[in-house]
This record gives C-alpha cells, sequence and structure tokens, in this order.
C-alpha cells in the first residue's frame, strides 16, 4: 500500500520516496518563509532621526545643507541599504513601508536639488547652472525601483541605488569647489523665500492627497496601500526637516536680520512631530468611527500645522 513503508535489503525499514519529498518540500517552505521573514526584518528600518548629522563637520565657507542633503542619501543607499528596487529573490522585496520612506525622501530631495540649481548656485543674473549641482539633481530624478537587470527596458542598465550614489559624489564635489571659492551659493533672502515656497507647494499637495484619501477612500482594515502613502509623506516630511534645519544655518544673517529665528524653530518642531507617529498598523477609517483611529487624517493634520507654519515664517522675510 501507498502508506506503508519498504525494507532495504538488509531488512531495515525505509520511508518512502513520496513521504521523503514531502517533507523536503515542508523543509523547504520553511527555510524560504524564515529567509524572507528574517532578512525583512534585519533590513527594515525606518531612520526619522531629527539629530542626524547635526555635529557634521562641514568645512569653512561650505554649505551645510548640501552636505547633510549628500549624507542622509549615503545613508540611505549604503549604510541602511537601498529597498525600492530589490528583485523578488531579495528577502527585502516583501517590504513596502521602508521602501516609501526612502522613496519618499528621494523625491523631496530631489526637488530641492532642482531649486538649488535653479536658485541658490546660480549668480544673480546669470544663465550659467553649476555642472555638479545639474548632475546631482539629474541623477536624483532617476526612477527609485530600477534595478541592474530591467527586461522592460535595456537588459543591463544603470541601478537607482548607483545613480543615487553619483549624486553624492556630485554633491560633494560641489561642496568642496564652493569651499575653495570655486563655486556659488548665494544666499540672499530672495533666494531662501523661493526654496521655501517650493518646499511648502511640496508640503501642500502631500496634505490635499492626503485628505482626498480620507474623504473618498476612508476604510477599516482593507485598504492595503495607505501605508505606502503615509510612509512616502514621513520621508518626504523628514527629508525637508533636515533641510530646513540646516538652510537656517547657511542663511543665519538673513533669517536673525528679519526675526524669523523663533518662528523657524516652531515650525521645525511640527516638521518633526509629524514623523513621531509611529503606527503598528496604519489605518484610514470613517472620521466617525468610534473604535479605530485614522491615521492619515492624524498625519494630515500636524502636516497642516507645519504648512501653516513655513507659510507664516515665509510672510516675516518677506517684510
Amino acid at each position: 500500500m501507498a502508506t506503508e513503508s519498504v525494507r532495504d535489503v538488509s531488512g531495515k525499514r525505509t520511508a518512502r520516496p513520496a513521504r521523503r519529498w514531502f517533507r523536503l518540500t515542508v523543509a523547504l517552505v520553511v527555510l524560504i518563509g524564515l529567509y524572507y521573514a528574517l532578512g525583512a526584518f534585519w533590513f527594515h528600518r525606518i531612520d526619522a532621526d531629527p539629530a542626524f548629522a547635526a555635529d557634521l563637520a562641514v568645512p569653512e565657507g561650505a554649505s551645510r545643507t548640501v552636505a547633510v542633503t549628500a549624507a542622509v542619501i549615503d545613508r540611505e543607499v549604503d549604510r541602511h541599504r537601498w529597498l525600492a528596487n530589490d528583485p523578488f529573490f531579495m528577502p527585502t522585496a516583501v517590504l513596502d513601508n521602508a521602501p516609501s520612506f526612502q522613496i519618499g525622501m528621494v523625491q523631496a530631495l530631489s526637488r530641492f536639488t532642482l531649486e538649488l540649481a535653479d536658485h541658490l548656485t546660480r549668480a544673480r543674473n546669470s544663465t550659467q547652472f553649476d555642472p555638479d549641482i545639474v548632475n546631482a539633481s539629474g541623477r536624483l530624478r532617476f526612477p527609485p525601483d530600477i534595478w541592474i537587470l530591467e527586461f522592460s527596458m535595456t537588459p543591463i542598465q544603470a541601478s537607482s541605488d548607483s545613480q543615487y550614489r553619483q549624486a553624492v559624489r556630485a554633491l560633494e564635489r560641489y561642496n568642496e569647489r564652493l569651499a575653495g571659492g570655486n563655486a556659488v551659493f548665494e544666499r540672499r533672502s530672495d533666494n531662501l523665500i523661493d526654496t521655501m515656497q517650493r518646499i511648502a507647494a511640496d508640503i501642500g499637495s502631500s496634505a490635499a492627497a492626503l485628505s482626498d484619501r480620507v474623504d473618498h477612500h476612508a476604510m477599516f482594515w482593507f485598504d492595503l496601500s495607505i501605508d505606502d502613502l503615509f510612509y512616502e509623506i514621513k520621508g518626504q516630511v523628514y527629508a525637508y526637516y533636515l533641510v530646513l534645519r540646516e538652510l537656517r544655518y547657511d542663511f543665519a544673517p538673513a533669517i536673525e536680520q528679519r526675526g524669523a529665528g523663533p518662528k523657524w524653530e516652531l515650525m521645525l518642531r511640527s516638521l518633526d512631530q509629524v514623523n513621531h507617529i509611529h503606527p503598528w498598523v496604519v489605518m484610514n477609517n470613517r472620521l466617525s468611527a468610534k473604535v479605530a483611529p485614522n491615521h492619515l487624517a492624524h498625519q494630515g493634520f500636524m502636516l497642516l500645522r507645519a504648512h501653516q507654519q513655513l507659510t507664516e515664517t515665509i510672510q516675516i522675510l518677506q517684510n
């Protein structure tokens, strides 16, 4: 019978081949499950440390904002590992919150480097762009989910993380030239205002996206994509927090001259509080629900408060 064991030539009982293959299959499934579970647990990291690189040594004349931008990209790409482009056979392929956080960060920093290219690193009335900043801005706009092998495009191509590493090198080269007096960083108040207005517009768009999701897609457990939006905005806000924290140093004379220092610190605290929301599971429940919270509404409220204070700081600088 199929369930009976068989005897070898010495008379000892041996497991039937079917049972042996079943055990091997079960063991393989368990090993694969452990591979993905333990690997994902090991690499999962959402690092929103508000003190990151606060004591970073920057040469005199260089930009702290550029230095910290390069440092945080380097941290996410190499120290923490870039996750958004991992292929299916990597254990991190099952993660979505940490990759969304990284994507939000890079998108925000890409917009900031575009502002660097358009205004901060170009002399007044000049049409000449800084080549390293343009290089960095272009590379940070590279899609975040491209692996070295992409069969939908060319078979072998540059990966997202390799592009971001090149952006870090370009930012570092620019800062070296700036410290040596061979590059431009215009520390005028109008440039600062333009940069803050772009950041405010981007944060306002994120608040609108949260509002739309809460108004039209609120449900309890079944919206499996809300955590992606939540963590992408979390990454965006964290990146802008670091940028604005360092712009406070780069533009200290302009900020102090207009008495915007206290409002600036309040704005930074509000941005940091957005990143203090750490739910176990992100929910987008109805606002009238009496049991489960709505984390998108919570994040949206904190984001709107930070946006308002950012706008008020801009108004102070304009006076």
